[in-house]
């Protein structure tokens, strides 16, 4: 989707929430935040990176957790799809603070920009997901799932469930590479 400049009109807002890769639990002395990623995480994320670059979207601020495993996804999924790693923003808001923290980062956003990616963990990606459309129904977004929302609003601050509509959903173990829609 192209995005243009903001003119006065309502301009379209794109959300992607990407879950992190699969991490590996192979050191067991490791705290949470410390996991890597696994060596089917360190396929994943540069492969969804590519489909989405395939798909044609675009980036213009990709937010992360502070968890290893979440940053590094975030760093080899734009990698991938030609976003500067040097410019992934690190947020302790998306450590498992739930929903309103979520909420809260998405709203702090600069209004000039209109894709953003949050790169964060389950069980908080899922329940956000579910919480904004009753049409959907996600059980789990499995590790590096990747959901879609658009939202018809000219300023961040007034993201909210009810002005946001699902897209896409997308996971790797979806061979077909297309992407699940409503």
């Amino acid at each position: 989707m192209n995005v243009g400049v903001l003119t006065g009109t309502t301009t379209m807002k794109s959300l992607y929430l990407l879950r992190h890769a699969k991490s590996s639990w192979a050191e067991s002395g490791l705290s949470d935040q410390q996991r890597p990623l696994s060596e089917r995480g360190l396929h994943d994320a540069p492969m969804m990176g590519k489909r989405f670059e395939t798909r044609g979207e675009i980036l213009h601020r990709v937010v992360t957790s502070p968890a290893l495993r979440a940053a590094a996804t975030a760093e080899m999924f734009v990698e991938a799809c030609g976003f500067p790693v040097q410019e992934i923003e690190v947020e302790s808001d998306l450590y498992f603070l739930g929903s309103g923290s979520i909420e809260e980062v998405i709203r702090r956003q600069d209004d000039q920009l209109h894709a953003l990616m949050l790169v964060f963990h389950n069980p908080d990606i899922t329940y956000f997901a579910n919480a904004l459309d009753d049409e959907i129904r996600i059980d789990n977004v499995p590790t590096c799932g990747l959901i879609r929302l658009s939202s018809d609003i000219d300023l961040w601050r007034d993201w909210s469930p009810a002005n946001t509509a699902f897209e896409y959903f997308d996971y790797p173990k979806n061979l077909s590479a297309d992407v699940i829609t409503k």
